[in-house]
């Protein structure tokens, strides 16, 4: 839209105020130059009205954990058919893993996907750089070069850096550069194998497991040393209760510390995989019903910071396979919203706090302008229907990849309009 326009009549939620009301905003050349409370001020004859219907208008969502395919295996996904599938989930700002064909582990492979992107001109992208070499494990990337590329973060994706010399090292030159590092917390000794959470449904269907102890263990010396190096630690996608109690305890310590969850993670539990559902096979997998209360619990107190859709697509002869051979992971960008407006509707946290999980909190870690509803700040925005009722079809999803862990779920809450940057990216 070239002229300035407005949206009026909206349900206007902004996590950084705590606003959550009757409402509207004004957008010109693609940023808020107003908020108002109640009913509508008197506009001008050049602004073009949209009225809201009384539906949410909120920040855009940013996800801070997306894979996809390109460069290497575009056959999973492209950076242009996951922003098509962000842009429909309400997602204005994805950070991509490095672990594509060549690994995101020097300047030149930051400066492609910012290129891809751009050209694609879709939502926002932010590549993740490689911690590791070809994400080995053992030599240390570029890390500084990459920040200055513009990576947003350094990890080592699904794959733990076991070497704690080496993790040690790469905290410690991080920290001189202000780059956070996110690491999955698990033991590889006690995972290697495994296809499900150790438990009796594991057990009772036969499938190699990993217990819960193994993401604790890990991340009990995480927290260790970034307490030494006093680096930017981001723990990715924690899964168990036992987890939870560690985390507790580096945030009590003062350690520079934050949490992410799955939206899988707070939506199902082991008993979902069923009768060996390959789609509801994922990494970390699914844990029993207890840890997805303790999960929820978290982040309604937040203890956990964000909710990521933990992207991952994978094709259908990935996984139609036995179980313990099928790959894991699962498509989420966009399924993110309606299952997380889940626990609105369930009334276990209020909509403003629920919607700062994935956008405000992320937005501040990674010191993005975007995530709130203010004046000056980008119009990355979503008008979305709360009510709308949804039965989840893997196969209209957008993603190349049909994977979902959601697929065949009931949920609510339907994107009805995304802007990034005062464009129209999705409906309208």
């Amino acid at each position: 839209m070239t002229r300035p326009f407005a949206f009026t009549h909206v349900r206007l939620v902004d996590p950084e105020s705590g606003y959550d009301g009757p409402g509207g905003v004004i957008i010109r050349d693609g940023v808020i130059t107003d908020v108002f409370r109640g009913a509508p001020p008197a506009l001008s004859p050049d602004i073009q009205v949209i009225d809201g219907l009384g539906q949410m208008l909120c920040p855009g969502l940013i996800d801070l954990r997306v894979k996809t395919g390109e460069p290497g295996s575009e056959t999973k996904e492209t950076l242009k058919s996951a922003s098509r599938a962000a842009a429909a989930g309400g997602v204005t700002s994805i950070v991509v893993q490095p672990d594509t064909n060549p690994v995101v582990d020097e300047p030149a492979m930051v400066d492609f996907i910012l290129r891809r992107a751009r050209d694609i001109e879709l939502v926002h992208v932010y590549p993740a750089g490689a911690a590791t070499r070809d994400l080995g494990g053992q030599e240390m990337a570029e890390i500084g070069l990459m920040k200055d590329a513009g990576a947003v973060y350094i990890t080592d994706g699904d794959r733990p850096i076991v070497d704690s010399k080496v993790f040690r090292r790469i905290l410690t030159y991080a920290s001189g550069f202000g780059m956070m590092v996110a690491h999955r917390p698990v033991d590889p000794w006690l995972a290697k194998g495994s296809a499900v959470h150790a438990s009796e449904f594991a057990g009772r269907y036969g499938l190699p497991s990993v217990p819960a102890i193994a993401e604790r263990i890990m991340l009990e010396r995480d927290l260790a040393i970034a307490e030494v190096t006093r680096a930017r630690l981001l723990v990715d996608q924690l899964s168990s209760a036992d987890a939870l109690e560690s985390l507790a305890r580096g945030k009590a310590k003062g350690i520079n510390v934050v949490a992410s969850v799955s939206i899988n993670h707070l939506s199902f539990n082991e008993l979902d995989v069923g009768d060996y559902r390959t789609f509801a096979k994922l990494d970390p997998p699914l844990r029993a019903e207890d840890d997805r209360q303790a999960l929820i619990e978290a982040l309604a107190t937040g203890l956990v910071d964000i909710v990521v859709s933990a992207h991952a697509p994978e094709p259908a002869e990935s996984k139609r396979l036995p179980f313990d051979e099928a790959a894991p992971g699962s498509v989420g960008l966009e399924t993110l919203l309606p299952g997380l407006l889940s626990l609105f509707h369930d009334g276990r946290m209020p909509l403003t706090e629920l919607i700062a999980t994935v956008t405000l909190k992320p937005a501040n870690l990674l010191g993005l302008k975007a995530g709130r509803i203010a004046v000056g700040a980008p119009a990355d925005l979503i008008l979305v229907d709360l009510g709308a009722p949804r039965l989840i079809d893997a196969d209209k999803l957008l993603s190349k990849s049909k994977n979902s862990a959601f697929d065949g779920r009931r949920l609510q809450g339907e994107v009805r309009m995304t802007l990034v940057d005062g464009r129209v990216v999705f409906g309208g």
